[in-house]
């Protein structure tokens, strides 16, 4: 009689492998790397190296791309944009500016979307409880270029927090970054120009491009004042 065959038992390296890629352990290297992006921020300013010109040796469309690489970089590491927008605008003028600008808008999109999908989707899913959680997950997953281009063109959803909220959705990569490229063009053009007209403040396209970045901050506002008054009444009912 055949004695039963025995499997061997797991060592110690497939363990620890499998342990360092569980859902949870990615979520966690997600959340270590996102608090040292931010805390690079605030102890090195990036953007202030962007603002302050290049070395006289990068010009051109070299500097540009070179812009836009940064800008990327910079984002993904919790750089507010309209920092960088006005910098682009005061570095290149509100033409290559603003594509420097957009470029680096969709890099940075991108490359918080892929830590979010790769690091924190298996983890965060289940976790997708709750009316509100469930239809905006339904929304972002099954109309994600529509849902993506109202998000870009309301200037009252904070960036990152776009850019994870999509990663963790079923939303593709090609509906997300193209979203964003289109939905962030009006109100990064509007920084760039103001970046780029800032020597002339009583010039007609400095005082539009501040007209409608006022008036686009107030309008988010004035929803987001509306939408908490709703759910407060919805709440203490």
């Amino acid at each position: 009689m055949l004695d039963p065959v025995t499997r061997p038992q797991a060592t110690l390296a497939v363990r620890c492998s499998r342990a360092l890629m569980s859902p949870w352990s990615r979520l966690s290297l997600l959340l270590v790397m996102l608090a040292a992006a931010a805390s690079a921020v605030l102890l090195y300013e990036p953007q202030r190296l962007l603002s302050a010109g290049w070395q006289p040796q990068i010009g051109g469309g070299g500097a540009v791309v070179l812009f836009a690489l940064a800008y990327g970089l910079c984002t993904a590491a919790f750089v507010p944009r309209p920092i960088l927008n006005l910098a682009a605008g005061a570095l290149f003028g509100s033409q290559a500016g603003l594509a420097a600008a957009v470029a680096g808008t969709v890099l940075g999109a991108g490359i918080a979307f892929t830590l979010g999908r790769l690091l924190g989707q298996d983890a965060l899913r289940p976790l997708l409880r709750g009316r509100w959680l469930t239809a905006a997950d339904g929304q972002l997953s099954r109309h994600g270029f529509r849902s993506m281009l109202a998000i870009r063109l309301f200037p009252g959803v904070p960036f990152a927090a776009a850019n994870y909220c999509a990663a963790v959705s079923r939303m593709g990569y090609a509906p997300f970054l193209l979203a964003t490229g289109i939905g962030s063009v009006p109100n990064t053009a509007a920084y760039v120009i103001a970046g780029s007209e800032a020597a002339s403040p009583t010039s007609p396209a400095f005082l539009l491009a501040t007209g409608f970045i006022l008036l686009t901050g107030l309008a988010a506002a004035v929803v987001a004042w509306c939408k908490r008054h709703r759910l407060r009444g919805a709440t203490g009912r």
